[in-house]
């Protein structure tokens, strides 16, 4: 539905993007990740024909951003960071302003309104002025435009942001929803939001992707070993012996003091692909330790990120 292949885009000497790549389906939610001044909110404006590219070629629904960009913005629905709304018009009439805009025909024009409304929650909202509503209310209504052409694909740049946590579990929820219907790239740097709507990821950083992936598969990319987290109680030094003498261990940290009892809570790493839990706990009860808790630490995408965005890592 949405491909790019080494999208580019300078200014001058300044690179903005280079050799941007990533595929995304029919019906899926991509969520495109970045640290501020990455190249995000440059490539969504080139992916929606706003800005031309250097570089590249990209096309949505099968139609050249560049050679056919009037099919592509037919077939495209925009969110940018500031919902385009007109605080003075009522819901309704500010719906029915954009659907027209838009090309939808005047017989059509009733049931695309009360049907965006629906799939968006705004149906008890059509008579309110859109100055009156609250952030996350108008945020609907920004959903609301992008939608109400019924577009192939939806665009969404930072919809969540400034909204407080209940209007983001809301916006969430109306995205979710979405899905199927449309193909969805969601632009944000809010990581939490995209482990949860998400099904494929894509980072960019200074301009180039870094990382590609399911979030379950990033991770994996970046995991060195598994990394257990173990409560012990027993003299540290020792410890810390029994443990370095397990065979596949790689390395061995010490945490700090567990805050109920004192113990010793240690990190300990081991190979990729070995299974230490079944040794680690039996050299333990051999040498009269008591472990009080074992459990893995799994790598976050917080973490992928923070790695993939500071340093020189490609996936």
């Amino acid at each position: 539905m949405i491909e790019v292949s080494e999208l580019a885009k300078y200014y001058g000497d300044f690179t903005a993007v280079e050799n941007v790549t990533f595929r995304a389906e029919k019906g899926e939610i991509l969520g495109f990740l970045g640290p501020n001044g990455a190249g995000k909110t440059t490539t969504m404006r080139m992916l929606t024909c706003f800005l031309p590219p250097s570089g590249g070629r990209a096309s949505v629904a099968g139609f050249d951003v560049v050679d056919e960009s009037m099919e592509v913005r037919k077939r495209i629905g925009y969110l940018p960071e500031q919902p385009p709304v007109y605080n003075d018009m009522t819901v309704q009439s500010y719906l029915r302003f954009v659907a027209k805009i838009k090309g939808v025909s005047s017989a059509g024009l009733k049931g695309a309104v009360d049907g965006v409304m629906e799939k968006v929650g705004l149906t008890d909202r059509r008579d309110s002025v859109i100055g009156h509503l609250s952030k996350g209310y108008r945020q609907r209504v920004g959903l609301g435009q992008a939608l109400v052409h019924e577009p192939d694909v939806l665009i969404l740049d930072e919809p969540t942001v400034g909204l407080d946590p209940n209007q983001i579990i809301e916006i969430r929820e109306v995205i979710k929803g979405l899905k199927g219907d449309h193909t969805i790239i969601l632009s944000t740097h809010i990581l939490s939001e995209v482990s949860m709507t998400c099904e494929k990821v894509v980072i960019i950083n200074n301009g180039r992707i870094v990382g590609e992936g399911t979030p379950e598969s990033l991770t994996a990319q970046m995991r060195e070993g598994e990394v257990l987290r173990a409560q012990i109680s027993g003299p540290t030094e020792s410890v810390e012996g029994v443990l370095r003498s397990i065979e596949g261990v790689v390395d061995v940290v010490l945490e700090g003091a567990a805050e109920a009892d004192g113990d010793q809570v240690y990190l300990v790493t081991s190979q990729p692909d070995r299974d230490i839990r079944e040794q680690l706990v039996r050299k333990l009860v051999e040498n009269g330790f008591a472990l009080k808790e074992l459990r893995a630490l799994d790598i976050t995408l917080e973490e992928v990120f923070r790695r993939l965005t500071t340093e020189e890592v490609v996936v």
